[in-house]
C-alpha cells in the first residue's frame, strides 16, 4: 500500500501567481484550445463545456473547463486588486500590424 497527500474536502488555499504563470496558464489553455479542433465547433460548444456537469465531460473537456476556471480566478482577482495595466493590440488590417509567428524554441 502506498500514501498519497490530498487536500481536505473543506480546504480552501490562497496562492499567489505572477504574470509568468498566468502566461504559462494561458498558453496550456490554447495548447488545450489546439487539441479540441475548434474550428469545427461554435462558441455554444465552449459554452456548453462550461455549463455541463465535470462528470459529464470528457478529458479533453475536463482540462478546459479546469484551465479556464483557474484563469478567470487569476483574472478577478487582478481585476478586484488593480493589477492590470492596457495596452492595445494592433489587429489584421490596422496599419502597422505584423502577423504573429510562432517561435520553435
Amino acid at each position: 500500500m502506498i500514501k498519497a497527500k490530498e487536500l481536505k474536502d473543506d480546504a480552501i488555499l490562497d496562492i499567489k501567481v505572477n504574470k509568468s504563470y498566468y502566461l504559462m496558464a494561458k498558453a496550456a489553455s490554447f495548447t488545450i484550445l489546439q487539441q479540441m479542433n475548434i474550428a469545427d465547433k461554435g462558441e455554444e460548444y465552449f459554452k456548453s463545456i462550461m455549463t455541463q456537469k465535470y462528470e459529464n465531460l470528457d478529458d479533453l473537456q475536463r482540462a478546459f473547463y479546469t484551465i479556464i476556471l483557474l484563469l478567470a480566478e487569476i483574472e478577478k482577482k487582478a481585476t478586484d486588486e488593480n493589477l492590470y495595466t492596457e495596452r492595445e493590440i494592433l489587429e489584421p488590417g490596422d496599419e502597422g500590424y505584423i502577423e504573429p509567428t510562432q517561435d520553435s524554441n
